[in-house]
């Protein structure tokens, strides 16, 4: 699924997060109200606003109306509370990311301040821009030990070949492991007695060499 992006703020992390997100086939718009930050050379298939995102006028001019994920990914704690609150309440849009610049206003960004999903790592924020909106997909999440493992994640489709069977059914292949499931807003360990239900969000340790088998276990052959 294509879909429209806006990033507040188009400093180093919110053009890694545009770059990422274009290069998985999204449309992305950056708004950065520095000039000395409007750079389109460096993300040239992004379309680049010259705004300032806190500002209603700015952001109705932008059409954020239309875009389906909007991304506060500015260096200001403040300014991304902002961005979301008027994202979510003002434009609607459906799933709000924002970004925590520091630890002490984690506890901020909430629901109530329209925010989603807030982390501070860019490329997270990247694969969860698009996790909530991929069913029936693999998503990178995280890397880490230099490359040699990947935190990856698969949301269940209705009639996957596992659908309602234990976990213990699963013939997960070497080298990888379900760690958590998140179902709702539960997270379960999983046990092997645990049944999978369509919509569980599957988080796995792998290396990257058995994702593709992972996803062909889980989503069955024919999604390869």
């Amino acid at each position: 699924m294509i879909m429209r992006i806006a990033i507040a703020g188009a400093g180093n992390v919110g053009r890694s997060i545009a770059q990422e997100l274009i290069g998985n086939g999204h449309e992305v718009m950056l708004i950065e109200r520095q000039p000395r930050q409007l750079c389109p050379e460096r993300v040239p298939q992004a379309r680049w606003i010259l705004a300032d995102a806190c500002e209603m006028s700015s952001l109705e001019a932008a059409d954020l109306a239309s875009c389906d994920v909007v991304v506060a990914a500015t260096g200001d704690d403040k300014a991304n509370l902002v961005v979301s609150l008027l994202a979510k309440t003002e434009f609607a849009v459906g799933r709000v990311v924002a970004r925590v610049n520091r630890a002490e206003n984690e506890w901020l960004f909430t629901e109530q301040w329209g925010v989603d999903v807030s982390v501070s790592k860019p490329r997270l924020m990247a694969a969860l821009v698009e996790e909530a909106v991929t069913v029936g997909d693999l998503v990178r999440l995280m890397t880490f030990r230099q490359g040699e493992a990947n935190l990856v994640e698969i949301t269940l489709p209705r009639d996957a070949p596992y659908e309602g069977q234990p976990i213990r059914e699963v013939p997960l292949p070497r080298d990888s492991a379900l760690v958590a499931i998140l179902r709702g807003k539960r997270v379960l360990v999983p046990t092997p007695d645990d049944p999978l239900e369509a919509g569980d969000e599957l988080i796995f340790v792998c290396t990257s060499e058995v994702e593709e088998q992972i996803r062909a276990v889980v989503l069955g052959s024919s999604s390869l």
